[in-house]
Formats: C-alpha cells, sequence, structure tokens
C-alpha cells in the first residue's frame, strides 16, 4: 500500500530506512559470511572443495500424486535417507502443490522471491532460463559439471546429442537433468479402456474415432457394471493428460501444442482441424459420454470413481493408472481389466498423430544464485549419475527394495507385491524418484520390471503405433525470445483453456471458433509460431 506523506524529509527519511532494511536483508537472507554466501560467485568457484559435499541445502521440488499419498516429505524417502547418510548432506525439502498442471505457476511465483532455495527442481521447458541467468536467480553450469561433476561430465561426452539437449541457444547448461535416452522409455501415457466391459459386450477395441463413440454409448446404455443402474461414466476427459498424448486430437491430423508439418511449425490449438476436435468432445459431452464433472475430478476423484467400478475409459499411464488400477480392484472386483488401445484414427487408412517423449523433456535440478558453495551442491548432484547413484536413485536401498541376481537389481516383493497393498507406483514412491523426474538417468531395466504386467507391455506397444515425425524436439530460445515467449503464452493458455472447457460444454458456441482464433492472433500466436520456426531451423543446424 502506497503512504502518501505531505514532508519531503519524511520521505527522504523512508527512502533511507528501505535502503537499510534491503541492505541488512540481503546480508542476512539465506546464508552467512562464513558459508561463502557473501563471496562473488567467481571467488567461490575458485576457493571450493570440490571433493567434499555441502553440510546442508534447501531444494525445492513438486511431489506427485503418487509421492503424495504414501510421503509427508522426500525427507521420508528411502533413497534420500541413504543420500544423507552417504554424502553427509542433511536437505530441507520445500514441496509445492503435487498437481502437476500448477508447477509452471508455482516456478513463476517462486522466482518472483527475494530469496531463492538452493536447488530447485522443475520443468524449465517454458522458464526462460537464460533469462534467470541473467537476472542472477540461477547459475550457469557448464563450468561446474566439467570441473564437479565428473559423472554428468562423462555421460554428456558419450552422449553429444543429450547435451544438445540440454543446452540453450545462449549457450548455457541451466539444470542437472532428467535424462531417458532408451526407445523403451518414450511413451508412458495414453488411452485406457475397461476390457472386461467390452468383452461383457461382444465389442472390439475400438480404432477409429466412429467405433469410439460406438463403444461408449454401450458403456452408457447398456449397464457393462452390472449393478442395474445407469451410473456409468463412459469417458472422463482431464485436458492434461489429454493434452498429453494428444488423444483424438491427432486423429484430426494435429497436436495439442506446436508441431511441424514438412518443416513448417504449427500450433494444434490454432488450426483449423480444432474446431473439429472440439465438435467432436461437445457432441460427447452434450450426449454424457463425458463425465458431466470432469472439471472437478483430480486424482482423488478419480481413484473414486474408478474403485466404485464406473469408469469406463480415461486417459492415464502405465505405472500409476494400468498398474495402480489394476491391484486396487482385483479382490473386490475379479473381472477388472484395463486395456491400453491405439489411438484412433478419424478414418481406418489415416495415420494418427500421438506424443512420444524426447530424451530430454526439460526436467532437471538448478542452482540458485544466492546458494553458498555451487561447487558441492554440484557434486552432490552429480551423484545421481554415477554407478551407485543410478542404483539408488533407480531401485532405491539393496537388500530392502531390490537385491542383486545374477549381477542385475531385481525389485523385491517389497516393490512389486506390497505386503500392504500398496501399488507398485506408490510402493516404489517411498525409496526412490523413478516415478516422477529428477537429476538422473532412467534404468529402463528398472521401468519394465515394475511395468511388467501383460496389459502394461501392452499398452505401450500399442501406444507407439502412431506418427511420430510430425512432433517437435526440445527446443532451446535465445534470451529475446524466452521474454516474448514469457509475454505471448501466459495470457494465450490462460485464454484458450477458458475457451476450450466452454466449447466442450457448451457454454460458448462453436460458433464462435472465428472469434477464439482472432483472439489467439490478437495475443501474439503468430509471433510465437516464428519464435518456434526460428528455434526449429536452428535446431536443425546444430
Amino acid at each position: 500500500m502506497a503512504l502518501h506523506w505531505k514532508k519531503g524529509a519524511a520521505v527522504v527519511l523512508l527512502c533511507v530506512a528501505m535502503l537499510v532494511l534491503y541492505v541488512l536483508f540481503n546480508r542476512s537472507a539465506g546464508t552467512t559470511e562464513e558459508d561463502g554466501a557473501d563471496v562473488p560467485y567467481s571467488d567461490r568457484l575458485q576457493s571450493a572443495h570440490p571433493s567434499k559435499y555441502p553440510s546442508s541445502l534447501t531444494y525445492w521440488v513438486a511431489m506427485n500424486p503418487e509421492e503424495h499419498a504414501v510421503l509427508k516429505s522426500y525427507n521420508e524417502m528411502g533413497m534420500y535417507k541413504e543420500l544423507e547418510r552417504i554424502t553427509g548432506t542433511k536437505v530441507q525439502f520445500q514441496h509445492h502443490t503435487v498437481e502437476q498442471q500448477t508447477d509452471q505457476f508455482n516456478l513463476t511465483m517462486l522466482m518472483a522471491s527475494r530469496t531463492l532455495p538452493d536447488v530447485i527442481d522443475s520443468n524449465w521447458s517454458m522458464a526462460q532460463p537464460d533469462k534467470l541467468i541473467r537476472d542472477g536467480k540461477i547459475i550457469r553450469l557448464n563450468e561446474l559439471i566439467d570441473q564437479y561433476a565428473p559423472n554428468l561430465s562423462e555421460l554428456l561426452k558419450k552422449k553429444p546429442d543429450i547435451r544438445k539437449l540440454i543446452t540453450s541457444d545462449e549457450g548455457n547448461i541451466y539444470a542437472f537433468p532428467t535424462i531417458a535416452d532408451d526407445p523403451s522409455l518414450s511413451v508412458f501415457n495414453g488411452l485406457i479402456i475397461r476390457k472386461d466391459w467390452l468383452d461383457k459386450l461382444g465389442l472390439q477395441p475400438p480404432t477409429t474415432i466412429e467405433e469410439w463413440e460406438r463403444m461408449l454409448v454401450a458403456f452408457r446404455d447398456e449397464d457393462p457394471n452390472g449393478n442395474g443402474i445407469q451410473d456409468e461414466i463412459p469417458l472422463i476427459y482431464n485436458k492434461d493428460t489429454f493434452f498429453i498424448s494428444y488423444a483424438f486430437a491427432g486423429a484430426f491430423g494435429i497436436t495439442t501444442e506446436f508441431y511441424q508439418d514438412n518443416g513448417i511449425v504449427k500450433y494444434g490449438p490454432y488450426e483449423p482441424q480444432f474446431k473439429e476436435y472440439l465438435a467432436l468432445l461437445n457432441k460427447w459431452y452434450a450426449e454424457g459420454l463425458i463425465d458431466k464433472d470432469y472439471l472437478t475430478t483430480d486424482i482423488n476423484v478419480m481413484d473414486a470413481k474408478v474403485k466404485n467400478n464406473q469408469v469406463g475409459a480415461f486417459n492415464g499411464w502405465v505405472a500409476s493408472s494400468i498398474g495402480k488400477y489394476s491391484a486396487m480392484m482385483k479382490d473386490k472386483h475379479p473381472e477388472f481389466e484395463l486395456m491400453g488401445v491405439v489411438f484412433p484414427k478419424l478414418h481406418s487408412e489415416d495415420k494418427v498423430i500421438a506424443k512420444k517423449q524426447d530424451k530430454y523433456q526439460g526436467f532437471g535440478a538448478a542452482i540458485s544464485a544466492n546458494a553458498p558453495n555451487p561447487e558441492k551442491i554440484a557434486a552432490w548432484l552429480d551423484y545421481g549419475y554415477s554407478q551407485e547413484g543410478h542404483l539408488l536413485f533407480n531401485f532405491g536401498i539393496e537388500g530392502e527394495s531390490y537385491t542383486i541376481v545374477n549381477d542385475k537389481p531385481v525389485f523385491t516383493d517389497l516393490i512389486l507385491r506390497n505386503p500392504d497393498h500398496l501399488p507398485v507406483s506408490q510402493a516404489l514412491a517411498k525409496y526412490t524418484r523413478m516415478g516422477s523426474a529428477a537429476p538422473f538417468e532412467y534404468s529402463a531395466e528398472g521401468y519394465s520390471q515394475y511395468n511388467a504386467l501383460p496389459e502394461q507391455i501392452e499398452a505401450k506397444e500399442n501406444w507407439l503405433k502412431a506418427d511420430h515425425n510430425r512432433l517437435l524436439p526440445m527446443l532451446s530460445l535465445t534470451l529475446e525470445e524466452q521474454m516474448q515467449e514469457a509475454a505471448i503464452m501466459t495470457d494465450l493458455l490462460r485464454y484458450q483453456d477458458e475457451m476450450l472447457n466452454k466449447f466442450i460444454m457448451g457454454i460458448e458456441s462453436l460458433d464462435k471458433f472465428e472469434e477464439y482464433i482472432h483472439t489467439l492472433h490478437k495475443l501474439g500466436i503468430e509471433e510465437e509460431i516464428r519464435i518456434k520456426q526460428a528455434a526449429f531451423d536452428r535446431f536443425k543446424q546444430k
């Protein structure tokens, strides 16, 4: 609140007082001079002892729903307890919301604060990391990695394609990355249906939009759960998961984000086919084929609806959907069977676009500019890329969550057949970060072990049966482009999401689609497409 002082002397005194408080605050915030916080970064770099880890650090990171179900903090996670024993580093975790769709908002709010935690673990793909480096929020990591992170440094020498992906167009490495470069790790999200309902109704797995509609109508009208009540929910729509996989949108030859068509960058929600996609969802919503309460269906409500034997189809995950729900329902409903199906085409001869994850998706751990002893923090983060760290981050604690069999790590029954009847995804979350993103390289072997159900294997195979040629790689933007993108996309995405739901629910008629397109144009989508095109052209030349 602004205070209006009448006397000039009062104004001067106020400004002096504020300046003094600011200096005192910045000298006291975070760490002491003894820790190195008041020593310039370049001097700290030269005077550090790289063989030692920090005695303590603060670490900002989201918890996903599976982790949040069994942990109050990562301090309770088996691997972090063991990491503290190995390194002697005590970590104070700072967790924000478990909802993934608000992660970018929380990161933006964090960066607006005056003091930052030492480590910031997040998705940096839309966070303008070069600007954050320039603004003194996070630090450039290239030299730190070369000098004090031997494991990651060696990995990047062996895999220059990874180094290319994690380096910005300004030449900065800004985060210790989450790496998933095995082809088997490229897909984990897609459309899932109740296979036992299909069998009961004498239907085949759908492969086209028309077959999907026929199946959803049958789910609505023919009482597949057999309770004599028309309480089935044919399809639960969730914008975030549907936008991840491009479910149904891919049938119309577009994605739900930026993609390329013969080298030309396009934006799916700005294309004419997006109207057809919205018309389909609007029709299904009006006919009761999509859950009327989809906007308020969070993970807990979703779990309850599945447990109540009501949900016929949804877009979900290999582990935390197929694995979790199969385990959850096997005693009460032994007939329960899920199936991950191919993404549907508009016509049987068409190609359908679907998502396949890149080796690096923007997730990683940055070091804040106010962190003391950044070299020690870099050494601590580097542990995840060592042989021992690879086992720890992926498999947890030897003798508890895994054992060595024929020189290979194998998950124990504590994970795969949990005595407390926890689903594998939650049992694993008590021990490792493998179910989320962290500074380490995923193990394809571990991933296959905890996604070993026949229906999980079949789901991954089916979800890969799509056209991935028009997907864009992880693009790096220049500092100027990052600033332009931030100015454009924040308001644009907010408006887009608002209109998406209005169109689906019929609050706004699709007759206003051209008005929606015009608004996207006014908000700067054409400029954003030009930015992405320039970045894509540079990527091809790297």
